[in-house]
C-alpha cells in the first residue's frame, strides 16, 4: 500500500508516486546499489509492476515498445556507471523512436565524488544526444518528485522521447521535498486549416502517407480522410496498421524508396500524416509535386520542404480536412492494380537452396494465428527478413507491428515481444528475428522463460548477417567475417525455460507453428531459411 502521508514518504516514495500520477503501470530494468533497491520498493508500494530483464538496452527496449502500444509513459531502473552505459542504445531506439521512457539512475553525491571515481561517468552527458532533458536529484533538499513529473510531462510532449533523471541513495531514502505547484502548458489548438483546403481541393490525385504519430484515434480520423477522398493510403513500418492492409484503399508500405514509387509518381499532391522523417531511408525525395504536411510539432529536418505544414493535434486536424472533400480522381482498380504490384516486385521464393523463403515464413506464421484463433501484436528485427515481416503481415490496427525503424538496431525484436505479451498477455506476442539479431539479446530467453509469457519467437536462421552479406558484392572478405556456425536455438529455449522446437522444411514448420501457438507460454520455432531470395527483394525495394 502506498505511504499515506507526506512526512512519511521518502524521495524514492516521491518518485514512484509521480510515476504512477502520470501512468506509468511498469518499470523494467537491471537494478545494482545506491537508489535502485529503493526505487523498486517504492514502485511496488505504488501498484507500479517490476519487470527484472537480463540485460540494460533490452530492459529500456521492453519499456519503449509498452510505451508504443500502451500510449503511457514507462520507466527503467539501471544501476550507475555499466548500467548507463549499456542502456544507451536502448536510449537511442527510445529516441529516434519518439518512446516516452524514463530512465531512473543511481546518481553520485559530491559527498561521494569528492573521493569516488570507480564506475563515474558522467551520465548526463553520455545520454545528452539521445534524451528530450535530464535531471539530478543528488543531495536531500533535491525535490525529486517534482523532478519526476516534469521529466515525464516533456517526454510526453510531441515528439516523444526519452528522459533521464539520476536519483542518490541518499535522496531516495531521505524524506522527500514537498512538490511544488507548476504550471504545465495547454495543448496547442488547432492551426489554420484553409490554406491546406485549398491546395487539397486543387488536387485530382491526392496520397496519404501515415507516420509514427498517428496511434488510435488519429488512425480513425486517417482513415476517414481516406475514405472521404477515395485516395490510395500508405504507411511507414511504425505506423502499419493506420490503415489495415486488407483495406481496398491501402497502398502499401512507404519508406520514401523505390517500391513504392510507381504509385506516388501519379500522385499531384502528398500529404504526410504524422510521418517523422527518421522513419524513411537515407535517399533523396524522389516526388515533384506539392507536399501537405501534418505533424504533431514542427520537423528539424525535412526530405521535401511542404507547401503547407499544420502543426498540432492530428485528429482535429484530419477531421477538418475531410469535412466537404471532394472525391478524388482515383478509381479502385488503379488502387489494387498498384497494391498488387507493389506486393509482386517485394514477394520472392526460395533461392534454390536448403529451407524455406523469408516471406512464406512470415505468411505461414500468420495462417498459424489465423487457425489459432490468435491475433498477436509482433515484434520485428533489423536485418534482411524485417523486408517480408513490413510487407507481407497484415496489419489491422496501430501497434500490431513494432520495429525499430528510425535506429533499425538489432536485438529488439526479443524485449519488444516479451512486452507487448506482458501489456496484453491474451493477444500475446510473435517475435521475428534474425540469428544475428537474436544473438545480441539471447539473455531475454530465459526473461521470457521465467515471466511464462505467451509468446513464440520464429527465428531466421541462415547463420549469415544477409542483410551485411549482400552488400559485399566483390570483395574477398576473411572467413567468418560475415557469418558463424549454425546455433541450435531451439536447445538454448529449452535450457531457458520454454518449448524450443526446430524446423527444417514447410511440413516441419507448420507442424511447429501449430504447436508453439498451442503451448500457451514462452515458444521458439528455430526455422531454416533460405538468403538466396534476399538480394532480389531488397533491390525491388530500394533499388
Amino acid at each position: 500500500m502506498a505511504q499515506d502521508s507526506a512526512e512519511a514518504l521518502t524521495g524514492a516514495g516521491a518518485v514512484a508516486r509521480a510515476m504512477k500520477a502520470a501512468g506509468v503501470a511498469r518499470a523494467y530494468g537491471v537494478p545494482g546499489g545506491g537508489s535502485s533497491l529503493d526505487l523498486i520498493a517504492a514502485c511496488k508500494a505504488e501498484g507500479i509492476a517490476f519487470i527484472l530483464a537480463r540485460q540494460e538496452t533490452a530492459a529500456v527496449v521492453m519499456a519503449a515498445a509498452e510505451a508504443e502500444v500502451s500510449g503511457a509513459p514507462t520507466a527503467v531502473v539501471v544501476t550507475r556507471g555499466p548500467g548507463v552505459a549499456n542502456a544507451v542504445n536502448g536510449m537511442a531506439i527510445a529516441s529516434l523512436e519518439r518512446n516516452p521512457v524514463l530512465l531512473l539512475a543511481d546518481g553520485f553525491g559530491a559527498t561521494e565524488r569528492a573521493y569516488a571515481n570507480h564506475q563515474y561517468v558522467d551520465h548526463a552527458a553520455l545520454l545528452r544526444p539521445v534524451v528530450k532533458a535530464s535531471a539530478a536529484a543528488l543531495e536531500p533538499e533535491a525535490a525529486a518528485g517534482a523532478m519526476t513529473a516534469m521529466l515525464l510531462a516533456t517526454a510526453m510532449a510531441e515528439p516523444r522521447g526519452p528522459v533521464l533523471l539520476e536519483l542518490s541513495g541518499k535522496v531516495a531514502k531521505a524524506p522527500a521535498m514537498p512538490l511544488p505547484m507548476v504550471a504545465l502548458a495547454g495543448a496547442p489548438g488547432l492551426p489554420d486549416v484553409a490554406a491546406a483546403r485549398a491546395l487539397l481541393a486543387r488536387a485530382r490525385r491526392p496520397v496519404l502517407v501515415a507516420g509514427l504519430e498517428v496511434r488510435g484515434t488519429e488512425a480513425l480520423a486517417f482513415r476517414a480522410l481516406a475514405e472521404a477522398l477515395g485516395c490510395p493510403a500508405l504507411v511507414t513500418y511504425k505506423a502499419k496498421g493506420a490503415i489495415p492492409d486488407a483495406h481496398p484503399l491501402f497502398g502499401g508500405v512507404f519508406t520514401a524508396s523505390h517500391a513504392e514509387a510507381a504509385l506516388l509518381r501519379q500522385a499531384d499532391l502528398i500529404l504526410l500524416v504524422g510521418a517523422d522523417p527518421v522513419e524513411f531511408f537515407a535517399q533523396p525525395w524522389r516526388y515533384d509535386v506539392p507536399v501537405l504536411e501534418l505533424g504533431t510539432a514542427p520537423r528539424p529536418v525535412h526530405y521535401r520542404t511542404p507547401e503547407v505544414a499544420l502543426y498540432g493535434p492530428l485528429a482535429p486536424a484530419l477531421a477538418a480536412l475531410a469535412e466537404g472533400a471532394g472525391r478524388s480522381a482515383w478509381e479502385a482498380d488503379e488502387i489494387a492494380a498498384a497494391r498488387a504490384a507493389w506486393a509482386g516486385s517485394l514477394r520472392n521464393r526460395a533461392g534454390g537452396n536448403a529451407g524455406l523463403s523469408p516471406t512464406d515464413v512470415v505468411e505461414m506464421a500468420q495462417e498459424a494465428c489465423r487457425r489459432a484463433a490468435r491475433h498477436p501484436r509482433i515484434g520485428v528485427d533489423a536485418g534482411a527478413h524485417m523486408f517480408p515481416c513490413t510487407s507481407f503481415w497484415q496489419a489491422e490496427q496501430p501497434g500490431d507491428l513494432l520495429i525499430s525503424n528510425g535506429l533499425a538496431s538489432m536485438g529488439y525484436a526479443l524485449p519488444a515481444a516479451i512486452s507487448a505479451a506482458l501489456f496484453d498477455p491474451k493477444r500475446g506476442a510473435v517475435a521475428f528475428t534474425g540469428d544475428g539479431g537474436l544473438l545480441m539479446c539471447l539473455g531475454e530467453l530465459a526473461t521470457a522463460g521465467a515471466l511464462g509469457v505467451n509468446m513464440v519467437v520464429v527465428v531466421f536462421n541462415d547463420a549469415t548477417l544477409s542483410l551485411i552479406d549482400i552488400k559485399k558484392e566483390q570483395r574477398d572478405m576473411p572467413e567468418g567475417s560475415l557469418g558463424w556456425p549454425m546455433v541450435d536455438f531451439a536447445a538454448v529455449m529449452q535450457g531457458c525455460g520454454g518449448l524450443g522446437l526446430r524446423a527444417r522444411d514447410a511440413a516441419e514448420y507448420r507442424a511447429a507453428l501449430d504447436q508453439a501457438l498451442a503451448h500457451g507460454g514462452p515458444a521458439l520455432v528455430d526455422v531454416l531459411v533460405d538468403p538466396g531470395s534476399y538480394p532480389a527483394q531488397i533491390k525491388a525495394l530500394r533499388g
